[in-house]
């Protein structure tokens, strides 16, 4: 049986270990058959890639299987960030796109996600078809000879193409688009002076492009599949080089992206790193009050709710999804959302695609600072003297095997009434278990499905507090572990 899974964001592997040119034939073999049977083959497909070694070839595989599947194809002309991606199957009213990415992963993994004709994450019932599809041709392929395997013939039967290839440039559509979304005249009047940080990845060209021709200094810009070293995250940590150029350069934001552009790192002009629940959470209030903007704020059950507390403040309704921004993007698409947002650093707003997008999140960042005129520390200072203190981490914590259902069965069945002293208001079990508590602090505890890792986020009103339910629930996760590991 095949070991290839979709995830919460595709399917993503060690190149030459799992991640290879047999199987990614393999995966899009089985999407070209979901097109043909679904019937949406027909509206071609975008074939895109990130900056990482072997993408370009990965995606040139991937066009030549679906052409010769009978769906016409339109292969990015560079790397190529995924809400781009998602932004080309909307405006082309394609089918949908194959994307080539591992996101922020370290420079040796590789990745293929699924984009459909909406321009957004593909749901679970989509990917379990396609998913279905990879067991089915990998089982006819079980016949053939080495040769036929792995030279393709498996994925085209040997036919000639009976698609187009064609290669094509997203940016200028997508750029259009997002200028639309975006007041650039304000942070131009602002003459903002901004460092921006692709991380060596496909970022790169976009941002100083569209916000030109403000004073934008970019570090990083040159491809680099190794990322300078490190994995293409823009996290606090990875972000301590832009963090001292902003200082030195006397900027007043520092905007990195990460390895397919999704995802966003905000810098303040001390060098202060803004955790993404603190940015979703200020352009709810930005978008709210200074735009305009009715409707839902969305996010995640493992994000600040302090999103919850600033839309209660600016008349907006507050939802809950589950982990994933997948399920953002559902909500996306059936009601009117003002933002949505998760906390691992993906956001989206009303008017534009329905897939996290960092470069659009870095350029609400800089309109926000040109239009309140200071800080984004002092505009969050204010925020939180109106709607509350959030103060929210996140922990892995190595848990081997069946200890992690035993940790998250012990939590499901035995609710606690109390925690580090605070009476318990109410568990939600949507995704992992929530533990919500009389004075607006909250834990929720997941098992990762691809790693041996429970993830504990947490939030409370003081420092303090914070600590003290993590030491709690700490002691929690570490005896199901020992008790598991002992039997």
């Amino acid at each position: 049986m095949s070991r290839i899974r979709f995830g919460t964001d595709g399917w993503r592997a060690v190149m030459c270990d799992e991640f290879t040119f047999s199987n990614v034939r393999l995966v899009v073999r089985a999407i070209a058959d979901y097109l043909s049977e679904t019937g949406l083959g027909g509206k071609g497909v975008v074939v895109a890639y990130d900056a990482r070694f072997l993408s370009e070839r990965f995606a040139q595989e991937a066009a030549s299987v679906l052409a010769a599947n009978g769906v016409n194809v339109w292969v990015t002309s560079r790397d190529t960030p995924t809400p781009v991606a998602a932004h080309a199957v909307v405006h082309g009213k394609r089918a949908g796109a194959v994307m080539f990415t591992a996101s922020h992963n370290p420079p040796e993994y590789n990745g293929l996600k699924w984009i459909p004709e909406y321009g957004g994450p593909a749901m679970p019932d989509v990917t379990s078809e396609i998913e279905k599809r990879i067991a089915q041709v990998e089982g006819a392929w079980r016949g053939e000879s080495p040769g036929q395997a792995g030279d393709g013939q498996g994925a085209t039967g040997g036919a000639k193409p009976t698609g187009s290839i064609k290669q094509f440039d997203p940016m200028g559509d997508y750029i259009n688009h997002v200028s639309r979304l975006v007041d650039v005249d304000a942070i131009r009047r602002a003459r903002l002076r901004i460092v921006y940080d692709p991380l060596h990845a496909s970022g790169r060209g976009y941002l100083e492009r569209i916000l030109e021709p403000c004073d934008v200094l970019v570090v990083n810009d040159r491809r680099d599949p190794l990322f300078g070293g490190s994995p293409p995250d823009p996290s606090e940590q990875r972000l301590q080089g832009l963090a001292s150029k902003v200082r030195e350069t006397g900027a007043h934001l520092g905007l990195a992206t990460d390895g397919d552009a999704d995802r966003f790192g905000v810098i303040d002009a001390d060098g202060t790193f803004l955790s993404p629940n603190q940015v979703i959470s200020l352009l709810a209030a930005h978008l709210a009050r200074n735009r305009g903007m009715r409707g839902v704020a969305v996010r995640t059950c493992a994000t600040s709710h302090m999103v919850d507390a600033v839309a209660r403040a600016c008349g907006l309704e507050a939802r809950e999804t589950p982990v994933g921004f997948k399920y953002v993007s559902a909500e996306m698409r059936r009601a009117k959302v003002v933002i949505g947002g998760e906390e691992s650093g993906g956001l989206s707003i009303g008017g534009h695609v329905p897939e996290k997008d960092g470069i659009l999140a870095c350029l609400l960042a800089a309109e926000m600072r040109a239009v309140t005129g200071r800080p984004l520390k002092e505009t969050l200072r204010a925020l939180m003297e109106e709607v509350g203190h959030f103060y929210s981490r996140r922990v892995d914590l190595h848990v081997e095997g069946g200890a992690r259902e035993r940790v998250m069965d012990t939590l499901r069945s035995s609710p606690l009434r109390e925690v580090a002293g605070v009476p318990v208001s109410r568990v939600s079990t949507m995704d992992g278990v929530k533990t919500e508590c009389a004075d607006g602090s909250w834990f929720l505890v997941r098992a990762s499905g691809t790693e041996p890792v429970v993830r504990i986020y947490a939030e409370a009103p003081t420092e303090s507090r914070l600590s003290a339910i993590l030491e709690e629930v700490r002691e929690i996760v570490r005896v199901g572990n020992e008790t598991t590991t002992g039997v």
